[in-house]
């Protein structure tokens, strides 16, 4: 691999000989070459020889000096987070470059432009920019700018949310950057340490911590080994957070010290972060002195910006209602967890809002208040909901927008059961809170009644359905066996718990059935047993659910059938009229199911309706009997079968 990167002593030459030139052009040559080499390095330095070279241009008229001197100081306005003023100079270059420029520079500042544009969050205009590039580069090709192009690219997508383009776009050009070989320039350097970032920033993302890890090392190894200088606060705070998502605080301690030290990058912001961060450490070691002071030297440093930072005022008010709990001042903690509730709301951040609702939830049911637990608890649940569907909804985005672009109908399919499965893995995640309160109150009701032995044995239970549902919520394909075992938790508590008897139930396994070695889609059954409660039995005081499970013809499929003796489908939607609580309750389990059997059945080539709803009714009166709920689950092999097929 070659370079053109000017060596230590190399710099060191020009600096002396700039010392001792008195001709004006001479000089002017000298500066533009060291504030070209210091742009990345040493931004001081830089300042110091554009300030320089403006007094020199101000005497002479030389265009390709000038164009360089508001290139390059666009460049260290941009690492200085002055984003307007980096805009205003690009303009004056972009003036002169189109003048006189050829074809690969006017590619290269239209790349560069492009992301402060996006610094600037003007999405529409980077991508014109980038487009132009483009067209460019398709003329004139050069391969270090269309590593930088893409590396752009895929910033854009990362600012749009699009993700599955951006880390396809981060993946091309790193692969094309390996294969660079000539004239590395220090702004190659630089891109590839970007390339690596916005690597680790999608990782990040999509709660891939560890991989989020490397590529932010290798970001940071990129700037140390070039000393690229100006980012790396911001790559330290990287690396600092993402050891701390996988709980390698010692760690993540050292690479928050090396943001809080680092000079060479100005930005308050990172350093506020850093501080709060590493006051995080603390608290979670409990240094809590140490950490309530780093939280207020963040706090300060937030503050001092002119925008109100309401998401980090949220974080450090969190924290800090966590330290004073941790320490026994109750009053203290609800006045800070208040303070970031408030914050919260401020900034919108539904997921921040749910995290700050289920620790205020938390908090009341240590200090045993439990219906004020309770109300935050639906809070929570209501913030989690709310975030999970703008999730659903960008990624669902996301994978549409893939489909449109590929145009084809198997990876169409794929894509879409993609989506329904954020949908269902967001469902799975939170129960009816009606089914947790009514369970929780009821065990509390077997305490005061001094029923220890009733009291410990549903209590087990229902932290077993709970562990069973968050184990689930990632997994795709579980057992039948493991299904029929969740539903049966599910059911006793319902019926010995929350109806206290006034619901039986009955689940039954054809005997061809070899629950323990075929596999089925996770939780499949589980909504429509809910449906049957909460729509057909929930007044009833003799409510009965029956679930079958037989195979089908063929044994490519179970029919299960959830049976229940209720008030029907008619009078249900009487209720939903007149009872408001009723109109708001959702089906949503239901339609998500359906959609994805509908889905998962395609994709085996198979056509046709998977789910029948039939009403039971008295064939003389026409009384509502019940309802009847047909599910034709498609079978999957698990791993278990085929180790005993092997043996």
């Amino acid at each position: 691999m070659t370079t053109t990167l000017p060596s230590k002593s190399r710099i060191q030459y020009l600096e002396n000989k700039l010392t001792r030139q008195t001709d004006d052009s001479q000089r002017l040559y000298l500066l533009d070459l060291l504030a070209s080499h210091f742009t990345f390095t040493n931004i001081r330095k830089a300042l110091t020889y554009l300030a320089e070279q403006q007094e020199v241009l101000d005497r002479m008229d030389m265009p390709d000096f000038r164009l360089n001197y508001h290139w390059n100081t666009a460049l260290i306005e941009n690492q200085l987070y002055n984003f307007s003023l980096a805009q205003f100079s690009f303009k004056d270059a972009l003036r002169i470059i189109e003048e006189r420029g050829d074809a690969n520079q006017q590619a290269e500042i239209y790349i560069d432009f492009a992301g402060t544009c996006m610094n600037l969050e003007e999405e529409g205009l980077a991508g014109q920019y980038l487009d132009k590039a483009e067209k460019l580069l398709d003329v004139f090709p050069d391969k270090n700018l269309k590593v930088r192009l893409i590396c752009r690219e895929g910033f854009l997508n990362l600012q749009k949310a699009n993700y599955s383009k951006a880390i396809e776009l981060f993946l091309e050009a790193e692969k094309r950057a390996s294969y660079l070989q000539e004239d590395l320039k220090l702004k190659d350097f630089y891109f590839f340490s970007l390339i690596h970032s916005g690597l680790g920033t999608v990782y990040e993302k999509n709660d891939e911590s560890e991989k989020a890890v490397k590529s932010y090392l290798k970001a940071v190894e990129m700037c140390e080994s070039m000393n690229l200088r100006t980012r790396m606060s911001w790559h330290y705070l990287n690396v600092g957070n993402s050891f701390l998502a996988i709980n390698q605080d010692e760690n993540a301690e050292l690479y928050f010290k090396k943001a809080i030290r680092s000079t060479d990058d100005n930005s308050q912001h990172t350093r506020a972060s850093a501080y709060a961060n590493l006051g995080y450490c603390y608290s979670r070691n409990q240094k809590y002195d140490q950490a309530l002071e780093l939280y207020s030297r963040a706090e300060q440093l937030y503050k001092e910006k002119k925008e109100d930072d309401y998401f980090n005022f949220a974080n450090i008010e969190l924290w800090r209602a966590d330290v004073q709990e941790a320490l026994g001042r109750k009053k203290k903690a609800l006045k800070h967890y208040f303070a970031a509730l408030d914050h919260a709301k401020k900034a919108t951040d539904y997921r921040q809002l749910s995290a700050i609702l289920k620790e205020i939830a938390g908090f009341h049911a240590n200090d045993k208040n439990y219906k004020e637990a309770y109300d935050y608890q639906v809070l929570h649940d209501q913030a989690a909901e709310e975030y999970m569907r703008q999730i659903n909804s960008r990624k669902i985005f996301e994978l549409e927008v893939k489909y449109e672009a590929e145009k084809k109908e198997a990876e169409a399919e794929l894509l879409r059961l993609q989506a329904t499965k954020l949908q269902l893995k967001a469902l799975r995640a939170q129960m009816n809170p009606h089914f947790m309160y009514n369970a929780l109150n009821s065990i509390q009701n077997f305490m005061t009644s001094n029923e220890g032995a009733e009291a410990a044995k549903y209590l087990a239970k229902f932290a077993q359905l709970m562990r069973q549902s968050l184990e689930y919520s990632d997994m795709e394909i579980i057992s039948l066996e493991k299904e029929i075992l969740f539903l049966k938790d599910y059911l006793t508590i319902n019926a010995k718990l929350r109806f206290e008897d006034r619901l039986t139930y009955k689940i039954e396994v054809d005997d061809e059935i070899e629950e323990d070695i075929l596999g089925v889609p996770t939780m499949i059954v589980q909504p429509y047993v809910e449906n049957s409660i909460e729509h057909g039995l929930r007044n009833r005081r003799n409510g009965l659910v029956t679930v079958s499970f037989t195979l089908s013809e063929d044994e490519n499929e179970i029919i299960c059938v959830v049976e229940d003796n209720g008030v029907g489908r008619e009078a249900t939607r009487s209720m939903k009229e007149q009872d408001p609580q009723f109109q708001n309750h959702r089906s949503l389990g239901t339609r998500i199911t359906e959609d994805r059997l509908e889905l998962l059945n395609k994709s085996r080539g198979e056509k046709g309706v998977f789910v029948k709803t039939i009403d039971l009714k008295d064939e003389k009166t026409g009384k509502a009997l019940g309802t009847r709920v047909e599910i034709l689950i498609p079978i999957v092999e698990i791993q278990v079968k085929k180790i005993l097929l092997e043996n």
